[in-house]
């Protein structure tokens, strides 16, 4: 059923929330962004607003305030239930109080809390976070401004009551926003800028000095709150190794987080030759796929969008295909109960691919509501396999609302397996997704807009099937009479072409910071090659200017996120971890899971008169109109989706690939050429057997035609450039083949 969205009164009355102006100011691979909503009451009596919004995992809230007719209150991080004690009772006095606090399951969804507003009073709210942006597959640094947040399921018997506060539902791009969002990014970088491109309109990027280190570019009025906001940027260089190096506040305690110097290092391992070229042939590959209600969804809201149900089916099926011989597989299919394809992975063969391939294309979203955490637990409690290391490839719309459970039981079960995570379609949980790779020690991908799946997913199977960087260390040489304090986890796991972002905290004392340089190596093993890698970046202490503590709040949100971490696996000691937590959220002036933002304006100490009405805004918390648990919502997503379209010839030709690398030659081959069975056989040449020529022909026509999509479908060409070699072996290759596999 569709829900009117706003502060909800029992009359359907009209949504206080005016506009939101949204300010970034990028600065390399970090960045700080400011968003301030415009509030009026237009009731006849006093209200209290509610308003849950999404925001990026890896960020750290670090200011709020707000803005009373011209009276601005800031407000403080204090501990949790003494700010939820405080705002209660400035309700309880008729004050202006807000409450700004994160959730207690996902560390991606706040709510503000907006009370004891006065009838026709005016309110600004501004609140601040930093974050670091994520590196693309095409080296391009992803800032995502998250305006879908859907409804998160949480499984029979828990309590989310942050999460369960966003279950009004309006559809995406709706005339029923009655509010406004503008964004301005302000860009600047060591190298020049190369462009800035994204999935939402933008105004032309202006330069703002000669040579293109300082940009800015603003998002086209009229948002339609029916995607994430992503903006790519491309610097020139941007895998060169960069130091941060950022002064600490002069009134702090020497010695403290915020007292001393902060480093952060952003590198980039160089990776021996033979690493790039090497695909391992072992492996156990569980792939977990959300069949939830929700994955019958549109990939988005433009033309010719897929289910994301449909285009999981298709990446899945290249994910099969794309497997080397030998190796071990399974499937499981998750909604709100669990089913494998086996009770146990199977060794990959000609046989138990056929078995899975029809499985795989009657695949549906019609499992219910979105329980991961029971299919993972059955994985982990299966033996790994000797030699073939577990790889488990999670697919998922992100709709969960026991994101912390998920993570602990990944995290605890990190020695055993490596875990890559793709969040599908607008409004994943950024908690979930990032998280879930970060604790397996993987990679995560989003997937959204029209974004091709299969492409993303297969950079992660390049991931997966090469060797990685472990047992890492990271040694720093320092000047006499000082030290380096890590903030940042230990670095598991490197891939080629990932960054790694660490930082640290610099103590002691120096006469000339100036004269002073650190140098950091990163060394790891690669355990094919028996061989180490080491990575070393030198640079200077002096500090950068310009940079409003954003170092030191990304380091302290770091170091909080860890705390927490441990005092979820902690027996005893729970309660130090907490106040540990708490102190460095206080001193940093950064949000935490047990702290809050609280501000209060005194006014003129006159009670407000009048009933008190709570009202729901819709904010960020817009999703598709397909729930989960609704019946109806699957329903309409069969009645509305696209009719029968052509196959794409790609995907005809990866189904018809054998598991061992070669395609026979049969008519459906031929039709995926455009030909007939005797126009492909006519020229074969007498010595070469049907099945090489099929697979030649093959080659030959995905390196002629689809060389776009070349990342989708290379390792199903190495397979099969290695069938074709094993097939003549101690033979000499016809010329016309030597050519073609070349």
């Amino acid at each position: 059923k569709m829900v009117n969205c706003g502060l909800v009164t029992s009359k359907n009355e009209p949504v206080t929330l005016k506009s939101i102006e949204v300010n970034l100011q990028a600065q390399g691979h970090v960045a700080t962004v400011s968003s301030t909503l415009q509030y009026v009451n237009e009731e006849q009596g006093p209200v209290e607003a509610l308003f849950v919004f999404p925001m990026p995992a890896e960020a750290a809230l670090c200011h709020f305030s707000a803005k009373i007719a011209d009276q601005e209150v800031v407000a403080e991080v204090q501990e949790k239930e003494k700010a939820r004690e405080l705002y209660d009772d400035s309700l309880s006095s008729g004050e202006q109080a807000f409450l700004l606090e994160e959730s207690e399951e996902s560390v991606d969804v706040f709510r503000l809390s907006v009370g004891c507003l006065p009838p026709g009073q005016s309110a600004a709210v501004t609140f601040v976070y930093v974050t670091e942006l994520s590196v693309q597959a095409d080296h391009s640094l992803r800032f995502c401004l998250p305006v879908v947040l859907n409804p998160r399921y949480s499984p029979p018997g828990t309590k989310h009551k942050l999460l369960n506060s966003c279950q009004n539902v309006i559809t995406p791009g709706s005339a029923q926003i009655p509010y406004s969002l503008s964004l301005t990014a302000h860009l600047s970088s060591p190298n020049p800028i190369a462009k800035v491109e994204s999935k939402c309109p933008l105004k032309p990027v202006e330069f703002l000095n000669a040579d293109h280190t300082q940009a800015k570019v603003s998002l086209c009025a009229g948002h339609k709150f029916d995607r994430d906001v992503e903006l790519f940027l491309y610097y020139q260089n941007t895998h060169q190794p960069t130091a941060i190096v950022e002064a600490g506040v002069p009134t702090a305690q020497p010695g403290s987080l915020m007292g001393d110097s902060v480093v952060m290092l952003s590198l980039y391992p160089e990776f021996p030759e033979a690493v790039t070229s090497m695909v391992s042939s072992c492996g156990e590959f569980v792939f977990v796929m959300d069949r939830s209600g929700s994955m019958s969804c549109e990939m988005h809201n433009g033309l010719n969008a897929e289910e994301r149900i449909k285009s999981a089916r298709n990446t899945l099926l290249l994910l099969l295909k794309s497997l080397p011989m030998g190796c071990y597989f399974n499937i499981y299919g998750f909604g709100s109960h669990y089913e494998s394809f086996f009770p146990k992975s199977v060794e990959y063969s000609q046989e138990t691919m056929d078995q899975v391939v029809q499985r795989v294309k009657q695949m549906q979203a019609d499992m219910g509501g979105t329980e991961i955490l029971q299919p993972l637990k059955h994985i982990y409690s299966q033996p790994c396999i000797p030699n073939h290391p577990r790889q488990v490839f999670i697919f998922t719309d992100g709709e969960v609302g026991n994101t912390k459970d998920v993570l602990q039981l990944v995290r605890s079960n990190a020695d055993s397996h490596r875990c890559f995570s793709f969040g599908i379609g607008e409004g994943a949980s950024t908690a979930l997704i990032t998280g879930m790779a970060q604790e397996g020690s993987g990679h995560a991908q989003f997937i959204t807009g029209a974004d091709r799946m299969q492409s993303k997913v297969m950079q992660s199977l390049r991931y997966a099937l090469q060797p990685a960087v472990t047992d890492i260390a990271e040694v720093w040489s320092v000047p006499e009479g000082m030290s380096v304090t890590l903030l940042s986890p230990p670095v598991k796991v490197l891939f080629n072409g990932q960054r790694a972002l660490i930082y640290a905290q610099l103590k002691g004392k120096v006469r000339d910071f100036k004269m002073l340089f650190i140098t950091a190596l990163l060394v790891g093993w690669i355990a094919l090659l028996y061989q180490h890698v080491t990575n070393t970046l030198s640079f200077s202490l002096n500090p950068a200017e310009n940079t409003g503590l954003t170092i030191h709040r990304l380091a302290a949100r770091s170091r909080i996120r860890s705390l927490e971490q441990e005092q979820q696996a902690e027996g005893d000691g729970k309660e130090e971890l907490r106040a540990r937590v708490v102190e460095l959220s206080v001193q940093a002036g950064v949000s935490s899971s047990h702290t809050a933002f609280i501000a209060i304006h005194k006014g003129s100490g006159e009670a407000v008169k009048g009933p008190l009405l709570k009202r729901r805004l819709p904010g960020f918390c817009q999703c598709s109109s397909h729930s989960d648990s609704s019946t109806e919502s699957l329903l309409f997503c069969a009645l509305t989706a696209h009719t029968h379209k052509p196959s794409d010839p790609l995907l005809q030709l990866i189904s018809l690939q054998e598991a061992s690398g070669c395609w026979k030659m049969e008519s459906t081959l031929a039709q995926v050429f455009g030909k007939t069975i005797e126009e492909v056989t006519k020229q074969m040449p007498a010595e070469v057997e049907p099945g090489i020529w099929a697979t030649v022909l093959a080659l030959i026509w995905l390196h002629g035609f689809k060389m776009d999509a070349h990342d989708e479908w290379q390792f199903l060409a190495i397979k099969a450039v290695s069938w074709i070699r094993s097939s003549w072996f101690l033979k000499p290759l016809p010329s016309i083949l030597e050519l073609s596999i070349q």
